[in-house]
């Protein structure tokens, strides 16, 4: 009798004697299956009494949000995420259902949207499936049970995200606003350009009511303009304190920061430069800057214009931000310039930079850009230039008559695998340097910049993750200006208590239409806009008759009054008040036992037991005095860190540092509060 060995619990044997035997063994085999599966090997990764949760074709908890989907979707490109229970001590993924309550489960809500696939860049979390509920122009939910909504947004098939950011725009007109909101853009902040007057600019546009939200920066090339300082001429002593003037009103009126448009005014010399940028440092708000080259040959090269503003940042401390780095900064050498952003970043300076998803450029035929050598300078000819709104490319002659007119034109003039190397970049956002005006003039990326970036750099060309996109869309835009603007700190994100600005697309379709002869046609695959709570397109199809934008603006917060009293081992530290919570100076650790240690890199204090004196911008504090009324209280990004991994966000007040109350706690202590009088005890 022959055997076939296939290990299959004895089936081969060719006899029926053995049968009967085999069936038992079947039947034993079958029931230790099932005592087992009732025991712990059951439960096998679960916690003990774990309930196991109902399927819902999205997630398990422990996964990415994507179970039952394949590590890389084929639709998905690059923005298919990786299918894995993280391993024990690892980070668990966001659970959007932790925090919910049964009220909120039970309420009912303006709208709901259901059913889609949530992306949040700030919390980590892209999982399909998932139900927001809107109530007035908040995020009251996010959750994968279901919602009761008046109006009810179905999502399924479709990304929900955080309404994009444009944070490189320019004044919100009545037309090209429409085009930005079917590209998904629902603040539009002209931080390339601006004003010199917020408070009528901003009060202009309320007047208007634009769909989306609007911002502006104080424009130094408009402020020099209105002194009478030429293109090509350096501000004297007494203009550059009246630029000063102009800036620090500007700021307190509202502007979102300061922008330089180096290249159109070639005459701004490092003394007006430095001048502002030291105010902008003193205020805390980026200086965003068009670069004075944009060639590599000599007598200027991309490398000189990164080195100055990078130099800039470095000598004065402002935060910097190189606009649309793929046409000036990193046209011909990015993967040197955005080299140039590490090794700054890496120093403890705040560099970042922005690119918009076209390989050419667009200006205006009369700029300082087209000065003599600009073939040279941008390795192009009279046919590389193309007039916006037409198919005519120009020679010698028509060049001559346009530029005495000014007309905008387009430059093809950029190496596509710059502009893909700039979107790897961490430090590189999304702005479009454009909004359409009237005449079809402008660049198409007025119009489908934003739903270029995902469809062609994620989509087809696989550049980038999906979730990292839209943190270049809408997070990183908010994040670089949401220190000294509160208001864009409940945008670019996704979640509860946030402000209800969300784009809804979809994956597979989304494109840029737009183009050179036509820049007005919308985007396509974008099907609902959400600005403050209220649909401004629904079904790809703009609803001009809605219009909830508002005007976004910068806020100061300075010392008034004392905040009470800290009493702590017989010695009294005087309190400030910050945004609703009370902050003590930083330096009474010293004091009381504690070492606070400086990494100006990461612009972290480690807090450690033992006395030693504070270095850093704490140095010499005096923690027992009351800071002087009317100084700046500033978020600058500081951070205290002490054992038990205690860590908290801390205040720069002047020279001094504060830290909130809360942090006591974290340390180990008790803390009373009596009112105006605060008790500190182990």
């Amino acid at each position: 009798m022959t055997e076939q060995r296939n290990g299959a619990g004895g089936r081969g044997f060719k006899t029926r004697v053995l049968l009967p035997f085999i069936a038992a063994a079947i039947v034993i085999l079958a029931a230790a299956a099932v005592w087992w599966f009732t025991q712990d090997g059951g439960n096998a990764g679960q916690e003990p009494g774990r309930i196991a949760e109902q399927p819902n074709d999205q997630t398990d908890e422990g996964t990415d949000g994507n179970a039952g989907e394949t590590p890389q979707e084929p639709d998905e490109g690059a923005g298919g995420e990786e299918d894995s229970a993280a391993e024990p001590g690892e980070d668990q993924p966001y659970d959007p259902d932790k925090d919910v309550t049964q009220e909120e489960l039970d309420a009912t809500y303006d709208i709901v949207i259901t059913n889609g696939r949530v992306i949040n860049p700030e919390t980590g979390l892209d999982r399909k499936g998932l139900n927001i509920g809107i109530t007035g122009k908040t995020i009251g939910v996010i959750t994968s049970h279901p919602l009761k909504g008046s109006q009810v947004i179905d999502a399924a098939g479709l990304v929900v995200a955080p309404g994009f950011i444009d944070n490189l725009s320019y004044d919100p007109n009545a037309l090209g606003v429409w085009t930005k909101i079917a590209d998904g853009v629902t603040t539009n902040i002209a931080m390339h350009g601006g004003t010199t007057n917020p408070k009528v600019w901003l009060d202009h546009y309320e007047r208007e009511h634009p769909p989306v939200h609007f911002g502006a920066s104080f424009f130094v090339m408009q402020a020099r303009n209105s002194l009478g300082i030429g293109r090509y001429d350096a501000a004297t002593p007494a203009q550059i304190e009246k630029l000063k003037e102009m800036a620090e009103r500007a700021l307190n009126d509202g502007a979102l920061g300061i922008s330089f448009s180096l290249e159109y005014a070639p005459g701004t010399d490092s003394n007006e430069v430095l001048a502002l940028a030291k105010l902008a440092a003193e205020y805390n708000v980026p200086v965003y800057f068009h670069g004075r080259y944009s060639d590599v040959e000599e007598p200027g090269t991309e490398t000189d214009t990164m080195e100055e503003i990078i130099g800039y940042a470095r000598e004065t401390g402002a935060a910097v931000h190189i606009d649309h780095i793929n046409s000036t900064g990193g046209t011909f050498d990015m993967k040197r310039a955005l080299q140039m952003i590490e090794e700054a970043r890496a120093e403890g300076l705040d560099v970042t930079a922005c690119t918009y998803a076209y390989d050419f450029w667009g200006t205006y035929l009369n700029s300082a850009r087209f000065d003599k050598g600009w073939q040279e300078r941008f390795r192009i000819g009279y046919d590389d230039l193309q007039i916006a709104g037409t198919s005519e490319r120009l020679t010698a002659e028509t060049f001559a008559k346009y530029r005495k007119e000014g007309k905008l034109a387009v430059a093809y003039a950029i190496p596509p695998e710059s502009v893909i190397e700039a979107f790897k970049s961490p430090y590189v956002m999304i702005g479009s340097d454009a909004i359409l005006e009237p005449g079809n003039n402008n660049h198409p990326r007025a119009s489908g910049n934003f739903a270029r970036a995902i469809g062609m750099y994620v989509r087809e060309l696989e550049v980038v993750p999906l979730i990292d996109m839209i943190d270049k869309l809408s997070t990183m835009p908010a994040k670089r200006l949401e220190k000294q603007v509160p208001a864009l700190r409940k945008k670019g994100r996704i979640a509860k208590g946030m402000d209800a600005d969300i784009v809804i697309f979809d994956f597979a379709t989304i494109a840029d239409q737009a183009t050179v002869e036509r820049p007005d046609l919308p985007s396509k695959g974008i099907e609902y806009v959400l600005v403050e709570g209220q649909v401004v397109l629904e079904n790809g199809v703009v609803n001009k008759k809605v219009r909830p934008g508002r005007g976004i603006r910068s806020e100061f917060v300075r010392v008034s009054e004392s905040a009470g009293t800290m009493h702590w081992d017989g010695a009294e530290y005087p309190l400030v008040a910050f945004r609703d919570a009370r902050y003590f100076d930083l330096t009474a650790l010293t004091e009381r036992g504690f070492g606070l240690a400086w990494d100006g890199v990461t612009h972290t204090y480690t807090v450690s037991e033992g006395s030693s004196a504070a270095d850093g911008p704490a140095a010499g504090s005096k923690p027992g005095v009351m800071p002087e009324k009317g100084v700046l209280m500033l978020e600058r990004g500081y951070r205290a860190a002490g054992p038990g991994g205690a860590e908290t966000e801390l205040v720069s007040i002047g020279s001094r540092v504060f830290a909130p109350l809360s942090f006591l706690t974290q340390l180990g202590y008790h803390v009373s509060d009596e009112g105006d009088v605060i008790t500190v005890e182990r």
